[in-house]
């Protein structure tokens, strides 16, 4: 069997010599609102869910529907494999410890593409929700938000908390404040949510089909898949074999329902399908009451998306810190990212994530919407095959939260997520599969001829274990 489908040896594993350990400061209650941060449910809702309005119509809610459903087995996997195996590596200590390093090297690029890219493209939106009170140029506001973003990444992981959750509390309050005027000026009912209504020179109807959903899912899963940070702050939340499930499937439940019923009230309260379907949901906040409330909806989605920026970084630098403890770089590049700084956050790792952050805002960034989808389909891909292999040997007497109905569970996701990946456009599949052949050139190149001392996945000590 070749070393790429080997996975790591335990004595790997359990290596003494990385650099420097996150320290344990947070609960559920702390977890679960830095992840929901992440979600950023007002966010994705102003952001991203305009774009599957103006292709799905009056379908969108059920699509966000299917979306969230299909998030459930991904969550159980998740739980499961995040509190056997709590890194702040996330997705690639998982997949690396239980399907072997390469396939863990891929999962890293793909975590990497995702958590990278999405900050600078929502940070430019801030402007859009400024407008009301002041007119900014996009490209430099999101600029400051990612600078904004990295400065508090610098802080202490508790005092962060407490940030985003202020910025959560307001965020949702925006989110209740759409769906309470979208039900009260309800246009249609709850029976168009089960067709495809869309404006155009003329507006019809058509029941909805698998395919329909299936063009919409992979963004719609993109929309609702933030629940996964809980996992990389598994190192930093207290009794995390128990906590890391917790946060998990609370994020994907709250997350859920504040997207999804401002969703609905949106598509019944919309004045007329070319309205839906333009996807300016300020505006029909306007129609629905007035410009004051409009104004406050607006800032709110503005204080919304500084948050997920503050969260993103957070994780971000999580992720290279890992990768750099596990001596994914050569070595000054690892010395330097694996640094902890006076308030224990890894700073180095927090100031490359941020700063190239604050240069994207100046770069087209519209069709990696495309490429993040691809590239979360492909990650939840390799999660759900590393749970298939997670009650095999000595993983399957370790003490962790075990999902119902395994395998069945990871085996069913594994089917429809390859088959949202096949239906997907073949550019974005393909600017996914060339960064997918680039990394693996450098595993090939750098990383397999040095397997002794380089990419040693470690999972640190767990008293609970």
């Amino acid at each position: 069997m070749t070393d790429t489908l080997r996975s790591v040896d335990p004595a790997v594993i359990a290596a003494s010599d990385s650099p420097q350990k996150l320290k344990r400061s947070i609960g559920v209650v702390g977890g679960t609102l830095l992840t929901l941060s992440c979600v950023t449910p007002a966010s994705t809702l102003f952001v991203i869910v305009p774009d599957l309005f103006s292709s799905l119509g009056t379908a969108t809610a059920l699509c966000i529907a299917i979306g969230a459903l299909l998030c459930i087995p991904v969550a159980f996997c998740y739980s499961e494999l995040g509190t056997l195996i709590p890194s702040a590596g996330g997705e690639y200590a998982i997949v690396s410890t239980l399907a072997g390093r390469l396939l863990g090297w891929l999962a890293f690029v793909m975590s990497l593409l995702v958590v990278m890219i999405v900050p600078p493209v929502i940070a430019m939106g801030t402007a859009d929700y400024l407008a009301p009170v002041v007119h900014l140029d996009p490209s430099l506001t999101g600029a400051g938000v990612m600078l904004a973003a990295t400065l508090a990444g610098l802080l202490d992981l508790r005092a962060n908390a407490w940030i985003t959750g202020i910025f959560l509390v307001l965020e949702v309050v925006a989110a209740g404040v759409v769906a309470l005027l979208g039900f009260t000026h309800a246009h249609r009912g709850l029976g168009s949510l089960g067709s495809m209504q869309v404006a155009g020179e003329h507006a019809h109807v058509n029941p909805v089909t698998a395919m329909m959903v299936l063009s919409g899912l992979a963004i719609a899963l993109f929309a609702t898949q933030g629940f996964s940070t809980a996992i990389y702050l598994s190192e930093e939340l207290e009794h995390p074999r128990r906590n890391v499930a917790r946060t998990v499937l609370a994020t994907l439940a709250i997350s859920s329902v504040v997207i999804l019923v401002p969703v609905v009230a949106i598509t019944l309260g919309a004045g007329d399908l070319k309205s839906l379907t333009g996807g300016d949901i300020s505006s029909m906040v306007i129609a629905w009451s007035n410009s004051a409330v409009g104004t406050f909806v607006s800032l709110c989605v503005a204080l919304a998306i500084i948050n997920a920026g503050i969260v993103m970084v957070i994780q971000n630098s999580r992720v290279l810190f890992a990768s750099a403890r596990d001596k994914a770089w050569p070595t000054p590049v690892n010395n330097a990212l694996a640094r902890l700084g006076r308030f224990g956050s890894p700073w180095v790792a927090t100031l490359v994530v941020g700063v190239p952050g604050a240069f994207l805002c100046f770069v087209n960034l519209d069709t990696l919407y495309g490429v993040t989808g691809v590239a979360v389909t492909g990650l939840y891909l390799l999660v759900a095959i590393a749970a298939l292999l997670a009650r095999r040997g000595g993983h399957g007497s370790r003490t962790a939260w075990r999902m119902p109905l395994w395998p069945a569970m990871p085996v069913l996701l594994i089917a429809v997520l390859v088959y949202i990946l096949v239906e997907q456009d073949p550019s974005y599949l393909l600017w996914t599969g060339a960064i997918t052949a680039v990394a693996t050139l450098y595993w090939a190149l750098y990383l397999r001829p040095r397997r002794d001392t380089r990419w040693l996945v470690s999972i640190p000590e767990d008293a609970e274990a």
